[in-house]
C-alpha cells in the first residue's frame, strides 16, 4: 500500500532539478550547474555540470562539455570529457575530442572524434584497443580505425 515505487525519481539528487534548454532557444556562453542539463535547444559556449547531459535529437552544442554521463541524439562538435558513460544514438553526430571511461554507441551513429578513454582511476588507458584510438564512423554503421596515439586512423 505505503510502496516506495510509487515516489518520482529525481534525475540528480544532489544537484536537484534538471535543467533544459528548450527548442528554438540559442544560447551563447558558457553553464556551470550541478545538475543534470537537456539541451534540444542550440549552445555556443561551454558546459560543466556534475550531472548528465543529454543532447536531444534536435539539440546541438559547439564548445567543451565536462559531464559525468552523456546521452546524445542531436550533434555535438568540441570537446567533449565525460566521466563515466557516453552513450550515442544512432542519430548522434560527433566530432572533435572525447575523453570517456566507457562508451556504447549505436548503429547509425556518426562519431568522427579522437577518442581517449580513461581507466579505473580516471588514467589514460594506452594498452590495448583503446588508447589514442581514433574512431571513425558512418551512418551506415559503427565502423572503427583504432591505431597508436601518433598514428591517424584511416576511416573505412
Amino acid at each position: 500500500m505505503f510502496s516506495d515505487n510509487k515516489k518520482p525519481k529525481a534525475m540528480n539528487e544532489l544537484g536537484g532539478q534538471p535543467n533544459r534548454i528548450e527548442k528554438n532557444t540559442k544560447i551563447k556562453g558558457d553553464i556551470v550547474s550541478e545538475a543534470d542539463f537537456r539541451i534540444d535547444g542550440k549552445l555556443n559556449g561551454n558546459l560543466k555540470t556534475s550531472g548528465k547531459v543529454v543532447i536531444g535529437k534536435g539539440g546541438y552544442i559547439h564548445g567543451k562539455v565536462e559531464c559525468v554521463n552523456a546521452d546524445i541524439e542531436g550533434s555535438f562538435n568540441g570537446e567533449l570529457q565525460v566521466a563515466e558513460l557516453l552513450s550515442l544514438k544512432a542519430s548522434a553526430i560527433i566530432e572533435g575530442t572525447v575523453s570517456v571511461s566507457k562508451l556504447a554507441v549505436e548503429p547509425g551513429a556518426t562519431f568522427n572524434a579522437a577518442c581517449t578513454m580513461k581507466g579505473k582511476g580516471g588514467t589514460s588507458n594506452n594498452s590495448g584497443t583503446t588508447g589514442g584510438a581514433t574512431v571513425s564512423s558512418s551512418t551506415s554503421g559503427f565502423k572503427s580505425s583504432v591505431g597508436k596515439t601518433n598514428e591517424p586512423a584511416k576511416a573505412s
